[in-house]
């Protein structure tokens, strides 16, 4: 979890930089950004806190790519998630995996940020002109 803000391109890079004893082990890599909108269910939104339960999250996004790295043959994979205050345009999420081939990188990045999505212990309240909401339940994916 990240409490400063994101610079996914970085963190890929750094990653990457990390494995370079590994060149020609994968030949694909899927990346996925999420950043922050300034609209949800109709209304605009100009600031989101996000939450989490320390340890707990940590422990629920290792096992999601401990789950993937058993359904697909990956060379590796990363999530990077933030927390705290963020503004609209604000990168959120990062999920990078690395593969053999491009289809298990592509599905296995798309499993992975759904299954973030709907299990990950992270809690989201938006800021609004007309006060502050939480989120109950996230943009269906697919």
């Amino acid at each position: 979890m990240l409490a400063q803000p994101l610079a996914p391109w970085e963190c890929l890079r750094r990653h990457e930089q990390a494995r370079a004893g590994e060149p020609g082990q994968f030949g694909a890599t899927a990346v996925f950004v999420g950043t922050m909108r300034d609209f949800n269910q109709g209304d605009a939104v100009s600031g989101l806190f996000l939450e989490h339960y320390p340890g707990m999250t940590e422990r629920c996004l290792e096992a999601i790519e401990q789950r993937a790295g058993e359904r697909w043959e990956l060379t590796d994979s990363l999530i990077v998630h933030r927390v705290g205050q963020l503004h609209p345009g604000d990168p959120i999420v990062l999920v990078a995996v690395w593969s053999t081939h491009r289809r298990a990188a592509f599905e296995a990045s798309r499993w992975m940020m759904e299954e973030l999505k709907s299990n990950a212990p992270l809690w989201k309240k938006e800021q609004l002109a007309q006060g502050s909401r939480w989120v109950e339940k996230n943009t269906p994916g697919y």
